[in-house]
């Protein structure tokens, strides 16, 4: 079989030597004579891989004990309803940052529970730019604010994290919330400024059908009234994310890819990957007066690069030729068209330069 290269936006490539270690193990795990897919959820087995998929967590994120870890379902999709319904509290306005489809979508479903106000946005430019902070602004009576660090689609990335007491409104104790499901473990993590971090496995950590979840246990009481149990986090945190069957297959492969993380030298390593890689793909693009990229410079994400040809005209014949060429998934989202390459941990430098090759190739016939 040739090399293939995924650049699928998700669910995503997955690590080689962890697809490998899991097909190994596929059919008797570690001598227990079952697959993973085959243990209960509370037997001993599977408490230790969740345990240790825990443990390597905290210690890549160098993740304090005051903070909890949840292991989920529902995707992040979820917690744009669990987000509200536990963190509001008795207040009834919240505060979001509008920086793309992710951004829109966390503020159509909290809208169903509280009054949204708008930090900052940059629909303005389409989603091309993270706004500053200079012009952000917060409700002082908002539960939390909440922003998106990087937007799949529109390929923008906060390189930075927003100081709340740098704001017009803002205070050190209003909780800063995250939907990290695109770029955590990207880079070194700090969770101390946040509040709740959560992120859907299937770009950067594992398999569709988890969620992770990071919250501070000091916001663990008072869901709104009416919250079903299984939407408590407090119901997560005091079943050890057993309240009921948890997704424990792509636990399993998480697990797997934190210790690959782990091999790989940790976050700091990682990041230096990613920078490399992504560096790569926008220094050609940039030089090149055949393709663009539609986002500001300072707020380009490091793991999703859309691009667009000069002409439209050729996509499908890009896409046809990229594909054939092993280059898979590099369709833009249908909302934004044009082309998009989705570079994750996973993404080995070898994938991305055979990218460039190929673009290279293809602007020499059509350029």
């Amino acid at each position: 079989m040739n090399t293939t290269y995924n650049f699928s936006a998700g669910p995503a490539v997955l690590p080689k030597e962890v697809l490998v270690q899991a097909r190994d193990e596929m059919l008797d795990w570690h001598g227990s004579g079952m697959s993973v897919m085959e243990m209960s959820h509370r037997g001993e087995e599977f408490m230790s891989i969740a345990a240790k998929a825990e443990r390597d967590l905290r210690e890549l994120a160098n993740i304090p004990d005051h903070y909890k870890i949840l292991f989920l379902q529902g995707g992040a999709s979820s917690q744009f309803a669990m987000v509200p319904m536990n963190l509001l509290h008795e207040k009834k306005k919240a505060d979001y940052v509008n920086t793309g489809q992710w951004s829109q979508k966390s503020i159509d479903e909290a809208k169903k529970y509280c009054t949204v106000h708008l930090t900052a946005s940059a629909e303005d430019a389409h989603f091309t730019y993270v706004p500053t902070l200079d012009k952000w602004e917060i409700d002082p009576d908002s539960a939390y604010v909440h922003y998106t660090p990087n937007e799949t689609i529109g390929g923008v990335e906060f390189n930075w994290i927003p100081d709340l007491t740098q704001v017009k409104g803002g205070r050190a104790d209003i909780p800063l919330i995250a939907d990290m499901s695109s770029n955590i473990l990207s880079r070194p993590l700090d969770v101390t400024p946040f509040g709740l971090i959560y992120a859907g496995a299937q770009k950067n950590i594992g398999p569709a059908g988890l969620v992770v979840v990071i919250v501070r246990e000091d916001l663990l009481s008072r869901p709104l009234n009416g919250t079903p149990t299984m939407y408590h986090y407090k119901t997560h945190v005091e079943h050890h994310s057993m309240y009921n069957t948890p997704p424990t297959y792509p636990i399993y492969i998480m697990g797997l890819v934190l210790e690959w993380l782990k091999q790989k030298g940790g976050l700091i390593a990682m990041e230096t990957i990613n920078i490399s890689k992504s560096k790569l793909l926008y220094d050609f693009i940039d030089a090149s007066d055949f393709y663009q990229c539609p986002v500001a410079r300072p707020d380009r994400s490091r793991m999703n690069i859309p691009f667009t040809l000069k002409d439209a005209a050729l996509d499908n014949e890009f896409l046809k030729q990229a594909k054939a060429q092993g280059l898979l998934q590099l369709k833009g989202h249908r909302s934004v068209g044009g082309m998009r390459a989705s570079i994750y941990n996973a993404m080995p430098y070898e994938g991305v330069m055979a990218l460039v090759s190929f673009m290279k190739e293809f602007e020499k016939i059509y350029g």
